[in-house]
């Protein structure tokens, strides 16, 4: 008994001894075990020096200190305070007291290759040729500009920056390290039920939290739902026509068909939309782009009874909040639930960079959307939806939109002011919300003009200076030439320059 008793404690002491660790360092992937018998000093001002020649280590990069590698390394403080010394010797680093060892040159190397050159940004004749690629905004965003007129695009100098930093101090304060890990793929809770409440105050929709989906923007939630289309055996979803480019491309991205349905003064037209056949429309009844035209009453109650037949609307509420001449619209959402997916972000409200946005989803497509977005990225990340969370429950969100909206106004009326001296006989529309225009322009004189095509107008534009968007870009169908303004994120004087360097391209091009 003794003997057994003996033996277990001997395996017990066994299991208990530490073992102790391999000697190297993350740093450089450092291993002494490849040092010479008696130079590791030598050794690691040589594999430092190394690294400096090749790039690992750029100048300013920072060296550890010196008792952290000694340990890590498993070697005295000593072996690496010479190996220190020895590059200081050299001019490689230095010592900046608090701000530790840096480096503060490289050695010159004849041989070396020269810096990449540059990216050239495309010429303004390259980013409007021809049918617009999947990377026509990128190619657009890419090449500078004096005055930057694209629609969609929000006064991202007004991004309500202290009041963001006051709610993630106060979240981060009360957050608990639980909250640090994995969510809800669905969304922070504290988010959907902000969301829901917002919703119900500003866009008459009323809705559960556990209704509502977090994204990360609408364009996300466009291609959620196509992917489950797509499973359905849906091959189409009709598209307005003229509407959005962007969001035509993240449908078809899906395999999904985008049959055009016109729009008039009046919104979609329903009949059209009843003879294309497709079983699904994307629409922006609340301000259409690009026409800036709101979903007539008659035509709401005519969607409806082709929705309520067997119609699936897939409503994006862009722009909804920015309205200036017009009372509010209420969501088709309110009207027809089950055959409404409402899609909504705070791209134009705050900043497209925070890429949050929320869907609600007919009852039939709600978990299937929410297994969707889980396997699409697990989830939006936790602490920007929780800041947002807390803007729109203190009141802060909505106090930043009553200041946006009078900027705007100011703004919208720049650019009336300056279409109508600059641009004669051109057809302003969608002025009363928003956060563009869209002109139509008065046929040149003389058929098959240069400024008959809105592409060559707009790269002309571009070359003084002016991004926008050709009106062209946004049709399916052939329709008069026009340029679609964003005047959100300029100043009134800068809005007046860019709209009279647009009257000079339109004169040059109509001589």
């Amino acid at each position: 008994m003794g003997s057994a008793k003996d033996d277990g404690s001997d395996r017990s002491r066994t299991v208990r001894s530490p073992v102790p660790p391999a000697p190297g360092a993350d740093f450089l992937q450092l291993d002494t075990g490849q040092a010479p018998p008696g130079g590791l000093a030598d050794w690691l001002a040589d594999r430092l020096r190394l690294a400096i020649r090749d790039g690992r280590l750029p100048v300013g990069s920072r060296l550890p200190a010196s008792r952290v590698l000694a340990a890590e390394l498993r070697v005295s403080r000593g072996v690496v305070t010479d190996a220190y010394r020895r590059l200081g010797e050299d001019g490689h680093v230095a010592g900046r007291g608090r701000g530790g060892t840096v480096v503060v040159a490289a050695p010159v190397r004849a041989s070396a290759p020269p810096p990449p050159a540059p990216a050239v940004p495309p010429s303004p004749e390259e980013v409007f040729a021809a049918t617009p690629g999947p990377d026509v905004f990128d190619r657009l965003r890419s090449v500078p500009a004096r005055f930057d007129l694209t629609p969609g695009t929000p006064d991202l100098a007004a991004f309500p920056r202290a009041a963001w930093q006051r709610a993630e101090r106060a979240v981060l304060g009360s957050l608990a390290a639980a909250d640090l890990g994995y969510g809800d793929p669905r969304g922070a809770p504290a988010l959907r039920l902000a969301v829901a409440r917002w919703l119900a105050r500003n866009r008459g929709v009323r809705v559960e939290p556990g209704e509502v989906l977090i994204t990360a923007g609408t364009a996300q939630s466009l291609t959620l739902f196509a992917q489950l289309l797509r499973e359905e055996g849906v091959r189409e979803m009709a598209v307005e026509d003229p509407g959005s480019l962007g969001a035509r491309q993240h449908l078809n991205a899906r395999g999904l068909a985008t049959p055009p349905v016109p729009v008039d003064a009046e919104g979609v037209r329903v009949d059209a939309l009843r003879a294309c056949g497709a079983p699904v429309v994307l629409l922006t009844p609340a301000h259409q782009f690009p026409t800036g035209v709101v979903l007539g009453g008659d035509r709401r109650r005519e969607l409806m009874r082709w929705a309520a037949g067997g119609g699936l609307v897939l409503e994006d509420d862009y722009d909804a909040e920015h309205r200036y001449d017009r009372p509010p619209v209420p969501a088709l959402r309110a009207m027809l639930p089950e055959r409404v997916l409402y899609a909504g972000s705070v791209s134009k409200l705050l900043a497209p960079a925070l890429r949050v946005g929320w869907v609600l989803a007919p009852s039939r497509y709600r978990e299937s959307m929410a297994d969707a977005k889980r396997y699409a990225d697990l989830g939006n990340a936790a602490l920007p939806q929780l800041t947002l969370a807390r803007l729109m429950e203190s009141g802060a969100l909505e106090r930043h939109l009553r200041l946006l909206r009078g900027h705007h106004r100011r703004r919208r009326d720049a650019m009336v002011a300056a279409v109508g001296e600059y641009l004669p006989g051109a057809v302003v529309h969608g002025a009363a919300a928003g956060l563009h225009l869209t002109v139509v322009l008065e046929s040149p004189p003389g058929a098959g003009s240069a400024a008959d095509d809105d592409t060559a107008l707009a790269a002309a534009a571009l070359a003084r200076g002016v991004k926008t968007h050709p009106l062209s870009w946004h049709r399916l169908r052939p329709g008069p030439p026009g340029l679609v303004l964003g005047y959100a994120a300029r100043t009134p004087g800068e809005i007046g320059a860019a709209v009279a360097a647009l009257g000079e391209a339109v004169r040059d091009l109509t001589r």
